[in-house]
């Protein structure tokens, strides 16, 4: 089942045996949690209904005792069992799974992998529980998924606000999710967010953020260029490194793409780049035309080159401060 299904089944009062909810990105498996949660039992009923287990410290028998009572005063029980991917012996559950509790859901929250779905436990949680995998979205997919959650919010994103949280929160939902509530507190149902909007209270920088880089490496502006570094280098903890390279990469692998459909529709070119509309194309488009296609496999390679040196790898000296290696990085892209 997708997250819409599960959640809309959940909000309409369907409940089931068992959930097991794996992945790499937790926001989801959260979500699902927290819809059991709110949803399954009254608030007055979660006293001696609702048992919240941790995979480090519970054992196969204890659990299995907690899955196995009838709830008190109540239709159904609800356990939690989190960090799942931490309990040792998690398989020895096989026999409850073929055999759950009707008045009982429990929920597995498995996260920051992947269950293998090839072991004869993998085989069993498919085909008798409610699998969903909680995948990391792709770069290009966060800008409709803030749009989206900002709806569900009653607040519309400018394209360009979309396009700065993006860049700036990058793919972890969590903390991108935190800061559309942080918006949604602060500004009236309907607002239309703007940069201006983020800026103020997401608090990013209105002059110096890895969405203005881009622009200004596309424009090849070295003053401008020269003026984000210094406040990157002057405010590293909050700018580093290995994302400012992983923003630029995901940037420059858009406009390495542009040179192989110039010539193409817009539509085709959002297409191909996989954007949300023709709006984003702009910046691009500006880069195409100042990085020729060999200068931008260059600048993929550097980017490449500094991402394994931030890393420790490759480099002279594992002793490069950040700053530098961002000064260095830069001055190279541009000359």
């Amino acid at each position: 089942m997708t997250f819409e299904e599960i959640i809309k089944e959940i909000k309409s009062g369907v409940f089931r045996p068992v959930y097991f909810l794996h992945g790499a990105e937790p926001f989801f498996i959260d979500k699902i949690e927290e819809a059991i949660e709110q949803s399954v039992l009254a608030e007055e009923e979660r006293g001696f209904n609702q048992t919240i287990l941790y995979g480090k410290e519970v054992d196969t028998l204890s659990l299995l005792d907690y899955l196995r009572r009838y709830p008190m005063m109540s239709e159904r029980q609800v356990v939690l069992l989190r960090e799942a991917q931490e309990m040792k012996g998690i398989a020895d559950l096989a026999a409850y799974l073929e055999a759950p509790m009707e008045t009982t859901v429990f929920v597995i929250s498995y996260k920051h992998k992947k269950l293998d779905m090839k072991t004869k436990f993998g085989k069993l949680v498919k085909s008798k529980t409610v699998l969903f995998e909680s995948k990391p979205l792709y770069d290009n997919q966060v800008p409709d998924w803030i749009a989206q959650y900002a709806k569900s919010k009653k607040l519309a994103m400018e394209p360009s606000a979309t396009v700065l949280l993006a860049e700036y929160l990058g793919t972890k939902l969590d903390q991108v999710a935190n800061e559309l509530d942080k918006l949604a507190l602060n500004l009236p149902a309907g607002t239309k967010v703007t940069p201006a909007h983020v800026q103020e209270y997401v608090g990013i920088s209105k002059e110096y953020n890895v969405y203005e880089l881009q622009k200004a490496m596309a424009t090849r502006d070295l003053a401008k260029v020269g003026r984000i570094q210094q406040y990157f280098a002057s405010n590293i903890k909050k700018n580093p490194v290995i994302v400012t390279i992983a923003s630029l990469y995901s940037f420059f692998s858009k406009v390495y793409m542009l040179h192989y459909v110039k010539g193409k529709s817009d539509n085709e070119m959002v297409q191909t780049l996989g954007l949300r509309s023709e709006w984003f194309l702009r910046d691009y488009k500006v880069a195409m035309n100042n990085f020729s296609l060999s200068r931008t496999v260059h600048v993929l390679s550097l980017l490449s080159e500094y991402d394994l040196r931030s890393k420790g790898i490759n480099s002279d000296s594992t002793h490069t401060k950040e700053e530098e290696l961002m000064k260095e990085l830069f001055f190279r892209i541009l000359h």
